[in-house]
């Protein structure tokens, strides 16, 4: 799975954004081209850094109300995925970028990331007279048992 992620990454995005040069470039030509990429650059920077302040005025409202920002805190960092594929040159990576800009499309994605955690995870909540306590424990599926024995470990329960 880690390597077809990584060929997808290191081959797959690279070669289809060189074809969408290349099919760009015949339609409106090279300096046009050329212009555009940094324009979105630009521009994704921009509303990056806009975005950016308003995800912090959010995670501060989150956190003044009493309540664990962590929708807040997936994405920011979702907005931080869409500064880094604005800043890489291309085009598919820039529409994905601009994508993530939207914050409704950001928050719906947000939150099926974190109910995808969810589902990995137990999760207590408990009143203290010091306040609410939230423990959390991530539980992890794993297929085949014997994969995690380490027969020679010196961790392992004697």
């Amino acid at each position: 799975m880690v390597l077809l992620l990584l060929l997808v990454l290191f081959v797959g995005i690279p070669a289809v954004e060189i074809a969408t040069f290349i099919r760009v470039g015949a339609a409106v030509g090279v300096f046009n081209t050329v212009a555009f990429t940094f324009l979105t650059a630009f521009l994704g920077v921009v509303l990056v850094r806009w975005q950016g302040f308003r995800a912090l005025e959010e995670l501060k409202q989150a956190m003044d109300a009493g309540r664990p920002p962590v929708l807040e805190i997936v994405s920011g960092a979702l907005l931080l995925l869409a500064g880094i594929l604005l800043l890489i040159p291309g085009f598919v990576t820039d529409a994905a970028g601009f994508l993530l800009l939207v914050p409704p499309l950001r928050r719906l994605l947000a939150t099926l990331i974190l109910a995808r955690l969810a589902e990995k995870a137990e999760v207590r909540v408990r009143e203290t007279p010091g306040g609410t306590v939230i423990e959390a424990e991530v539980v992890e599926v794993v297929e085949d048992p014997e994969r995690l024995e380490h027969r020679d470990s010196p961790w392992k329960d004697k």
